[in-house]
């Protein structure tokens, strides 16, 4: 089975931390967060990855290597400017010839890949979209009212919210909706396929996720390693 690794991206909301080293290889417990990825990758059966690179290209290849490590086959693309977070794929495309799993590079997450994989193959769609109810408090008390009469008081309900989790599945029919060398990204895909009324299914995942987007998201990955990926 092959995925893909979006790992291009510059990082900027994590400065400084950045400025020295990419995203994707930030230290995290006691291994860098692609790391982390290619060897959750491995245990679930997947063979063959291939990490999209931009900023810093030379230091993630250098670090990480060919995949024997892991027991895997790593290739890489490299790109030249900005391509999105879909555009990278139009690098690959000669190589992503059967079903495969894309994802970001700045996930910690424990899905279960080779479930995802077997839920978007069994489907009778072309794109299939990891998602995760996202809790975030409300530090109000919510009104409900009938007219301007107040009928109770919701005292600091949590909001649900259903986010894309930065991890997709895609067989290959896919590829011919992205444009070559083009800076096209995942709402593009969305966007253009909805246009097309070709179906995009959701697989509301239930594991642990976390998108390390911020400095503070940095602290509280560092804890989660120790409880779910540590001695892994």
């Amino acid at each position: 089975m092959k995925a893909v690794i979006l790992a291009g991206g510059l990082g900027e909301r994590l400065r400084p931390f950045t400025q020295a080293i990419p995203k994707p290889l930030l230290p995290i417990g006691e291994q860098s967060l692609l790391e982390i990825q290619i060897s959750n990758l491995a245990k679930h059966g997947f063979d063959e990855i291939f990490i999209a690179t931009n900023y810093k290209s030379e230091y993630i290849e250098n670090f990480i290597g060919d995949g024997s490590q892991f027991g895997v086959r790593i290739g890489y693309s490299r790109e030249t400017k900005p391509l999105g977070t879909c555009g990278p794929l139009s690098l690959l495309q000669e190589q992503l010839n059967e079903p495969f799993i894309m994802m970001n590079g700045d996930i910690l997450t424990t899905i279960n890949f080779r479930r995802f994989y077997e839920f978007g193959y069994g489907q009778e769609s072309d794109f299939t979209i990891a998602t995760k109810n996202i809790v975030t408090p409300f530090n109000f008390g919510k009104v409900h009212t009938e007219g301007n009469r107040i009928v109770s008081v919701e005292e600091k309900p949590d909001l649900y919210t259903e986010v894309l989790a930065g991890i997709y599945f895609m067989k290959p029919a896919v590829l011919a909706l992205i444009p070559d060398s083009e800076n096209f990204g995942i709402p593009d895909l969305i966007d253009k396929m909805l246009a097309l009324d070709r179906p995009i299914m959701r697989y509301l995942m239930q594991e642990y996720w976390l998108d390390i987007g911020r400095v503070e998201d940095y602290s509280v990955a560092e804890e989660a390693y120790r409880v779910h990926f540590k001695g892994q």
